[in-house]
């Protein structure tokens, strides 16, 4: 695994690239304070912006961590940040990431998550050169799964009751992709 922290990935309809300050507006506005949005995540929606600017905070000032991965996912045709895709887990034990994503709800069932993932993929297989990339999804959330099988993860299972989210304890649908190199 060669780490490289998080950089630069442009799709055709995509930047993805370090968050910044002058993000915590769309990020508050475009996905955090939506509670449609962060329905099966681990964090509640934020109440107000400042959350947003605390969260922008941390994030940046872990940047100079070559293994922190955390993509600000920008829209080019609105040159505004719409949702974050980054790593959950890293193991270099083992070899392999876990992914996790959000993306506003004005941006849902337009492809756009799995541009993004599909980006991230190619990046790890390719520049990190991980041998695993792992997500998973609650069980009530099928439409992520969706997102994972249409970017070539393979569902491996359901674990019971194996996790928290805000809407409490949940099943958890696994998938995995093995790099083909």
């Amino acid at each position: 695994m060669k780490n490289l922290g998080t950089v630069r990935i442009e799709t055709e309809r995509l930047i993805l690239r370090r968050f910044n300050m002058s993000d915590a507006e769309d990020m508050y506005n475009n996905w955090a304070n939506d509670d449609r949005v962060t329905k099966f995540l681990t964090w509640p929606a934020h109440s107000n912006v400042d959350i947003s600017r605390e969260v922008l905070r941390s994030w940046t000032n872990d940047y100079s961590n070559e293994k922190f991965y955390q993509w600000c996912i920008e829209l080019k045709e609105i040159n505004q940040a719409i949702g974050s895709i980054s790593v959950i887990h890293l193991s270099e034990e083992v070899n392999y990431v876990e992914i996790g994503y959000c993306i506003g709800y004005n941006f849902w069932n337009k492809g756009i998550t799995s541009e993004a993932l599909k980006a991230i993929i190619k990046f790890f297989f390719n520049d990190v050169q991980v041998n695993r990339i792992e997500a998973r999804h609650d069980t009530k959330n099928p439409k992520s799964g969706k997102v994972m099988e249409k970017c070539g993860l393979v569902y491996e299972g359901t674990r019971i009751q194996a996790d928290k989210n805000n809407t409490g304890i949940c099943d958890i649908a696994l998938y995995g992709l093995i790099n083909p190199c």
